[in-house]
């Protein structure tokens, strides 16, 4: 741990009595009470769909209960193999998951980042040998410069911190600014995202042999992911393995889906709160 470190959380737990006293921790859901600034209360804790064993060996799509894991796929995997090494989610979009989405990013509530990227690197093992490049899905430059920060790059710094690799922020660029991506269909998203994302023209010859981690906040249809995985595996990565906070996936949810489904998530995930 370096002395910079040492000193901000020195500080840290220095004027934590007094940072209690002015903003009392509530928990960022629902308003109840907590004995700390970070976390959830425990009835919102509950409430996050966490993504369990066992799953495709590919994608980690939860397998229904009674089937075994291992190294079997899914149907979407065998039918149509996707381009990236596999996708860490740290939760299953729900209520409780788009509401946390929806303050962090829309709500500007950007403290968030580190509960959702501790939640995030709950699910990515070890960097073993050098590590993987930590690649925020980017935003074009109005977007960002409307919002203010790339929440991705937020989740990736979080990532970062918890040692799952080396933020690498400039590595991929939106070349032309597209509409918000939440209410397409599968086909109008692909239209929508041809073209707009490049490897920055720094990264070009160094991103050979690398292993890469994409990082965005919500995986619905995976149409940005793969425009993201499409130009990294062009430019020569080795593998890249997509992390997210929440991931669309109703059939997984069973009954919690139920009267949440026409609003937000169809069959190809047209109308998803907080996505882009």
């Amino acid at each position: 741990m370096g002395r910079a470190t040492t000193i901000s959380a020195f500080a840290r737990d220095a004027f934590a009595p007094l940072i209690d006293l002015v903003f009392p921790p509530r928990c960022p859901l629902c308003g109840e009470a907590l004995a700390t600034q970070t976390g959830l209360c425990s009835a919102c804790w509950a409430d996050l769909a966490i993504p369990t064993e066992p799953a495709c060996s590919t994608c980690a799509r939860p397998f229904p209960p009674g089937v075994e894991g291992g190294a079997a796929q899914c149907a979407v995997c065998l039918a149509d193999p996707p381009l990236h090494s596999g996708i860490a989610a740290a939760t299953l979009y729900n209520d409780a998951s788009r509401k946390l989405i929806l303050a962090f990013k829309h709500g500007r509530k950007i403290a968030l980042a580190e509960q959702l990227g501790q939640l995030m690197a709950a699910k990515l093992p070890e960097p073993d040998g050098q590590p993987p490049l930590l690649v925020p899905v980017p935003l074009h430059r109005w977007r960002l410069w409307r919002r203010g920060f790339n929440q991705a790059a937020l989740l990736a710094r979080s990532l970062e911190k918890h040692g799952k690799g080396r933020v690498a922020v400039d590595v991929l660029v939106r070349q032309k600014s597209t509409p918000m991506l939440g209410g397409m269909r599968r086909k109008a998203r692909e239209r929508a995202l041809k073209g707009a994302i490049a490897i920055n023209r720094r990264w070009a010859n160094r991103l050979k042999g690398r292993d890469v981690i994409l990082v965005d906040d919500v995986l619905t249809s995976g149409a940005t992911s793969n425009v993201c995985v499409k130009a990294l595996r062009k430019a020569g990565v080795r593998s890249v393995k997509v992390a997210c906070f929440a991931r669309v996936l109703n059939e997984a949810l069973g009954e919690q889906a139920e009267g949440h489904t026409a609003e937000n998530i169809t069959p190809e995930v047209t109308k998803t709160l907080g996505a882009t």
